[in-house]
């Protein structure tokens, strides 16, 4: 029901305007937790890599929340370098330096040791993206994120509507990551309901690598599929960021881009100007996850269950950004005033 529900708000943003789409989006997360905990709270953010615009998005929302929650936060930019977060993590651990941890699009199962030392210190951790699916689970208190399975039907179904059931797609994917292979592997499944699409290959490129990579991958791609490419799929905006002149340099100003990820602000502005092959992407409410980040941590100082809510995805295209104008994509969602009345702040 979830998945008719999120597909018939896509076909209202493509169809009906986005005033009609976000009358459905109304609203449902929790409207009742623990009040802001008092004391001091000393939270450690670990981001996989700020250049990613989603771990970027949810970030500043979270660090805006924490701040009205009255935490001292600290954030560590892991560049994509898992050794340096395992040891940030490590370090802030044995030290008992942090009260919280947020995991901001960190795999969990690249840190199992570090999470199996914070459980054992007392130490929650909330995760951004840190597994496939929302919820409490891998020694997380809880896990934020969209439905990656939803995600991924949102934005293969538009690369069918779009090619008219003819598409030739190539999906690139980051392998070290649950989330996006749980996002290729539903991407994968929906393109095989299809019977005259053809799914040519799925290449996997870290997204760290995709600016020093894309343009042989783009040309090697060229050289092997020809014509047969028409789409590409992808697990995240950033490839995206550095695809257009590789394109351009084969003269291939026919393949159309769309992304399963985050709805990065580079993305948004370039789809919304039109000037770039990018067609559209799967939107997470990034602002409203940072609070929910901020909440499920304020629940677990508190010693309450998490709330359980998962986000729905938003799939955003120059039509609905047009109408959307200069807002937040999750501008319409009445997040903060929820929250602000769970913590019981005014």
């Amino acid at each position: 029901m979830a998945i008719k529900r999120t597909l018939l708000i896509v076909l209202m943003l493509a169809s009906q305007g986005l005033a009609a789409a976000l009358a459905e989006q109304r609203w449902d997360g929790p409207r009742s937790g623990p009040p802001r905990q008092p004391g001091h709270y000393q939270v450690l953010y670990l981001a996989q890599d700020l250049r990613n615009g989603g771990i970027a998005g949810s970030y500043r929302a979270f660090a805006t929340a924490a701040g009205l929650l009255g935490w001292q936060l600290q954030m560590i930019d892991g560049k994509g370098s898992s050794a340096l977060l395992r040891q940030a993590l490590a370090s802030a651990i044995s030290q008992r330096r942090v009260q919280g941890v947020i995991l901001g699009g960190i795999a969990a199962s690249d840190l199992r040791v570090e999470i199996g030392a914070a459980r054992q210190a007392g130490i929650p951790l909330v995760g951004w993206h840190a597994t496939a699916t929302p919820g409490a689970q891998d020694g997380l208190f809880f896990n934020v994120t969209t439905d990656p399975q939803e995600v991924a039907r949102l934005a293969a179904s538009y690369v069918i509507q779009q090619s008219q059931g003819k598409a030739g797609v190539v999906i690139f994917n980051d392998e070290r990551f649950d989330i996006a292979n749980a996002k290729t592997r539903f991407m994968q499944q929906t393109l095989a309901q299809c019977k005259t699409c053809k799914l040519l290959s799925v290449e996997n490129i870290p997204i760290n690598h995709a600016a020093e990579r894309m343009d042989a991958v783009v040309r090697q791609l060229n050289q092997r599929y020809g014509k047969q490419w028409t789409h590409t799929l992808a697990i995240n905006d950033v490839y995206f960021d550095e695809m257009n002149y590789p394109l351009l340099h084969v003269q291939r100003a026919d393949i159309r881009n769309v992304s399963a990820g985050d709805g990065s602000s580079k993305a948004i502005t370039r789809i919304r100007a039109g000037l770039s092959q990018q067609s559209a992407t799967v939107a997470e409410p990034l602002a409203a996850q940072g609070w929910q980040m901020a909440d499920e941590l304020n629940r677990a100082f508190a010693h309450a269950s998490p709330s359980g809510y998962a986000s729905k995805p938003i799939l955003l295209t120059r039509e609905v950004l047009q109408q959307l104008g200069e807002q937040e994509v999750d501008a319409a969602l009445p997040y903060q005033q929820a929250y602000r009345a769970i913590w019981r702040l005014r």
